[in-house]
């Protein structure tokens, strides 16, 4: 049965509706795995088992009658803290908001159940979904299954650890700064970044229902069809923007990876990446030459990188200013100030996000769309660009001080865990879809992921890449010790690190 556990939600859907297995059986495997794993993983922090058991049992019996609901129909499935989930309660990791419970669930989980899912639970984030590691007061500390002393990513850490772990059949996370990516690379799933603006983010909140610039909403799986099942299910406008416009994403030029134009780019001066990661990504020219694909290793669109990082921390940072208080923006004011306009580090550049006047907000939006127009003019010759999620592997939990402060250890040097925010912003900031899908292991046996970049609105091309993937590269494998269904000595496994 763990052979069940680890499949795709495409399969797992489709053997129940073989009839191989109920909704109801798949949900008491997940749910008695969950039992096993969880409490050394603390991967997901809620649980709504009572309702998911209605809903799966309803399920089966309108299949029964033929009735299927849509693509996921009694596919057993979790999601991000951050989403509404109506009766359960949404924080953020924010103690305050400990009984902020949601009267209703968020547009994307009503589509996720409209077509089938059963959702059951939800899964851990950092405090205010601002961190690449997951842990927070509320809920505490979620460990990466390939090994419990190192950060699954963040935000959607949570989510990508209990995939990994096979504690679920599907994610929905979101992604303003790689928190869709970087889970997914550091855990060996597949995760995609849509386009800006084609699914509504409504109900994953704290009370807010203006979207954010640069963030969006997306699957994450253990499979590339899976994240393309899942995009056609919560894409497209919301009721109020359905008045007016209709999502027709293009479909990918090819059926295979033959004649695919793609470009490789394996590290930047703006943010060195592991030699062996490198390498790695660098590698994937064989195979795909191999499979008929034209690869490239120079090819780069007209774009100064450092411009784009410059542009893009300062976005981002005034993207998530609204949720200051006036004693931050007040420190900000003066630490932005302090430093000048001139300095360039990511504090510097935090500060001056943080407390941006609208016109030169205005001004960097200007920036930002002629670095479109350069990516889109790149895209008019290549289907897709190849180039890191992060500057290596997962890194060991570290907790102290603030994000900005801490340093990872990259080609024998520090650096500081901001500057990876890079590979964030290479297809953030202009709004660019981006899939990331697992391609081996480092050294270390920690895994390493590839983020796939496609040209805007090119969505299926990006997804398509990271399914052909699966058989000319690598697929999902599951990390070592989480074969068994529900091993005894994995109850008695380490406690999550205190948050």
């Amino acid at each position: 049965m763990n052979d069940i556990a680890f499949a795709s939600a495409t399969k797992l859907a489709a053997m129940i509706r073989q009839k191989k297995i109920s909704s109801v059986e798949l949900l008491e495997l997940y749910l008695k795995r969950v039992e096993a794993y969880n409490p050394a993983l603390n991967a997901i922090v809620v649980q709504d088992v009572e309702r998911a058991r209605k809903d799966a049992a309803l399920l089966d019996r309108r299949l029964a009658r033929g009735d299927i609901a849509g693509p996921l129909h009694g596919v057993p499935m979790t999601v991000k803290e951050s989403f509404n989930v109506q009766g359960l309660p949404t924080t953020w990791g924010d103690p305050a908001y400990k009984d902020n419970i949601a009267k209703e669930d968020a547009v994307a989980v009503g589509r996720l159940r409209a077509a089938g899912a059963v959702i059951f639970g939800k899964t851990n984030v950092p405090l205010m979904l601002a961190d690449w590691q997951s842990y927070n007061a509320v809920y505490g500390t979620t460990n990466n299954p390939w090994d419990p002393t190192r950060t699954p990513g963040g935000s959607s850490g949570g989510s990508a650890a209990a995939l990994a772990a096979g504690l679920t059949g599907l994610e929905l996370g979101s992604d303003i700064g790689s928190s869709i990516r970087n889970p997914a690379h550091y855990c060996g799933v597949y995760g995609h970044k849509p386009s800006f603006g084609v699914c509504p983010p409504r109900g994953q909140s704290l009370g807010t229902i203006a979207p954010s610039d640069i963030s969006v909403i997306g699957p994450l799986a253990r499979g590339g069809a899976d994240l393309m099942v899942a995009l056609d299910v919560i894409a497209g406008p919301d009721e109020i923007d359905a008045a007016g416009w209709k999502l027709s994403l293009p479909r990918p030029r090819l059926p295979g990876i033959k004649g695919m134009k793609i470009a490789i780019m394996a590290t930047d001066p703006v943010a060195p990446v592991d030699e062996e990661y490198a390498a790695k990504i660098e590698a994937l020219a064989r195979p795909l030459k191999k499979e008929g694909a034209k690869v490239d290793l120079a090819a780069r669109p007209e774009i100064d990188m450092a411009e784009l990082w410059k542009t893009y921390i300062l976005l981002l940072r005034a993207a998530t200013s609204a949720r200051l208080s006036p004693e931050q923006v007040a420190r900000w004011t003066e630490e932005a100030a302090r430093r000048g306009e001139d300095a360039t580090d990511y504090v510097a550049l935090m500060a001056r996000g943080n407390t941006l006047p609208h016109r030169v907000w205005l001004q960097l939006n200007e920036t930002r769309h002629r670095l479109r127009q350069a990516w889109a003019a790149f895209f008019k010759e290549w289907d897709v660009l190849l180039c890191p999620v992060a500057a290596g592997t997962a890194f060991p939990h570290d907790h102290a001080g603030e994000r900005h402060d801490r340093v990872i250890m990259v080609n024998g040097a520090p650096q500081p865990t901001t500057t990876q925010l890079f590979w964030a912003g290479i297809s953030g900031l202009c709004y660019l879809p981006a899939s990331v899908a697992p391609i081996g292991l480092a050294k270390g046996g920690l895994p390493l992921g590839v983020q796939i970049i496609a040209g805007p609105y090119q969505d299926r091309t990006a997804i398509h890449l990271a399914t052909l993937m699966e058989k000319a590269v690598r697929g999902f494998r599951p990390p070592p010790g989480y074969e068994a269904d529900a091993p005894e000595e994995k109850a008695e496994a380490k406690e999550p690190v205190a948050a």
